[in-house]
């Protein structure tokens, strides 16, 4: 299955198995822990394998998250957006602002590689000695992106009950991040009519 650093970073905010939502960028250690997780997929960008988390990177990482959650919940209007922060999501054009900032933190240049026997690649030179700021650049990048890629348009927010994710439609009939989730949907479905059978009333649609 393909996977998205955009979608990575939304994802830190999931279900925690019992009814609740988890967090897993709540301490430094659980931040230290995530960017680690990421390092197959930031791979040549930055260190992220060797990172460690302070404070101020753990926060500058949750702002930018902030900014991608709302263009994620703008991308998938006029469904709902997921459930967490729909209450409080910032604005677009101030999302749109912080992670165009966010970018532009650092100064990069395309480079071409083209070896005798093989084909032209290109890499990300930078000019930027911080590797917070690099992680944090290349976070944004990573939404950019993805939200002006063809992924943004198969982007949905999954509907089953307690789930917060977002996840990116790969088949005409999905309608769930995952198969647990569509039999969870099923089954407060069917409850809901059996409830309405119950009742004496006629079950929704």
């Amino acid at each position: 299955m393909e996977r998205w650093p955009a979608l990575e970073l939304v994802s830190t905010i999931r279900h925690d198995g019992d009814g609740g939502v988890a967090d897993d960028l709540a301490t430094v250690q659980g931040t230290t822990h995530w960017i680690q997780e990421q390092g197959d997929l930031l791979a040549g960008l930055v260190p992220a394998g060797g990172l460690v988390a302070d404070e101020d990177l753990r926060r500058a990482i949750i702002e930018l998250r902030q900014a991608v959650r709302a263009l994620f919940a703008r991308a998938v209007s006029p469904a709902p957006p997921s459930p967490p922060d729909s209450h409080r999501l910032m604005s677009a054009d101030r999302a749109v602002a912080h992670i165009n900032t966010a970018a532009g933190r650092e100064l990069v240049a395309p480079q071409m590689d083209w070896p005798v026997e093989g084909v032209p690649t290109t890499r990300l030179l930078s000019a930027e000695n911080d590797p917070h700021v690099r992680l944090v650049a290349a976070l944004a990048r990573a939404a950019i992106d993805f939200l002006s890629g063809p992924q943004r348009t198969q982007l949905r927010s999954c509907t089953a009950p307690r789930c917060v994710r977002y996840f990116v439609k790969s088949h005409g009939r999905q309608e769930w991040c995952k198969p647990s989730c569509g039999n969870r949907a099923r089954a407060a479905r069917h409850y809901r009519r059996q409830r309405t059978a119950t009742d004496g009333g006629s079950a929704p649609s």
